[in-house]
This record gives structure tokens, sequence and C-alpha cells, in this order.
């Protein structure tokens, strides 16, 4: 039967984990320089890219960090160090650059992953699954996931109606706030990840 407090606890949590709202002019700022068709075909391979990882560590995340021998606090600090270079780029501008921008698929990485479908969404995917111990929960947890990742959708599909309105000299005003909210999540992440490290010594 379907549990709509579980539901309703994982939407939540991958809500503020994933950030919808903030992912906005991030988004923008890697985005920008290319066609509204392109970059609508872009949030929807930014959101299947981590709808696909989060579907995988939903059904097999243990059986995979185990077989690697890799903790939770290492894939943090990974993810980390990979969100610090991509916001380095965004801060001086390096994304500007025709090489930069129209070569490189950032709907990939790093918006479908380690932005969207980061080692906070992926350990609290596996733990709601494993927890999940009926059918009807196991429905539950699984339709919060696909809920959540409608919102990244449709938050990031309508987001290019605000290029619109600031221009050209908005988008590089977007790319440098954007560069800089980046960077602070992945000093925030890499902290954590130490933090657990020291914890569990």
């Amino acid at each position: 039967m379907f549990d709509i407090a579980v539901f309703g606890s994982l939407f939540l949590t991958l809500f503020v984990i994933m950030d919808p709202p903030g992912i906005t002019p991030i988004f923008l700022g890697l985005t920008a320089g290319r066609p509204a068709k392109v970059q609508k075909r872009m949030a929807l391979q930014a959101v299947c890219v981590a709808g696909g990882v989060i579907t995988v560590f939903g059904v097999l995340g243990h059986q995979i960090l185990d077989y690697l021998h890799v903790s939770v606090p290492a894939l943090m600090i990974a993810g980390g160090l990979l969100l610090l270079l991509i916001a380095l780029d965004l801060l001086t501008g390096k994304t500007d650059e025709p090489k930069q921008t129209k070569d490189v698929n950032v709907a990939l990485v790093p918006l479908g992953m380690p932005l969207l479908a980061g080692p906070g969404a992926i350990v609290s995917v596996i733990l709601a699954v494993q927890k999940a111990d009926s059918v009807g929960l196991q429905v539950s947890v699984w339709m919060a996931i696909l809920a959540i990742h409608v919102v990244l959708w449709l938050v990031m599909r309508y987001s290019l109606l605000i290029i619109r309105v600031i221009k050209d000299g908005g988008v590089v005003l977007v790319t440098r706030l954007a560069g800089m909210m980046l960077s602070a999540i992945a000093v925030q992440q890499i902290i954590n990840g130490v933090t657990q490290v020291i914890q569990g010594s």
C-alpha cells in the first residue's frame, strides 16, 4: 500500500539535497551560449543521467560500494573535489571559451552527476530503499524519486525564460554567481566527508 509519509519524507529530503531552485543559476551558467533548443535538451539529459545514476545506486548501491571498497565519506570528498574544479572554471570565466562550452556536454558532468545525483542524494536513496521492506513502501520510495526528477526537469526547462529577461550581461553575472555557489557547495561536501572520516576513526 502506498505510504504518503514515506513518499513525503524522501521527497523533501531529496528536494533539500538536490535543491531545484539552487540548480537554476548553475544550469544557466553552465549552458550559457548554447541555443535554447540545445539547453532544453540538456535539461532533459541531465535529469535522465541523474535518474539513471540514482536508480542504479538505489538497486545496487551497497554492492557497488562494497565491491569497490569505497566508503560513503570517500564518495562525498571525491564529488566535492570534482565540483570545486567546475566551480573554478565558472569563476575564472573559462566556460566562456568556445572549446570549453561547445564540445563538452555539461548535462552529463557536472549537471547530471555529481550536482544532481551527488553523494548526498545517492546515500539517501540507498538508505530509503534498504528500509523499505514491503512492496507498498518500495513503491512510495520510487515514486518520490520519480517526482523529484520531474520537478528538477521542470525547473531547469523553464529557467530558460530567465535568459530572455537578463540578456547576455546577466548571464555572465549569473555564471560568476553560480561559480561562487558551487564552490561553497563543493567545500561543504568535502568538509562533511572529512568530518565523517574523523568521526568514524
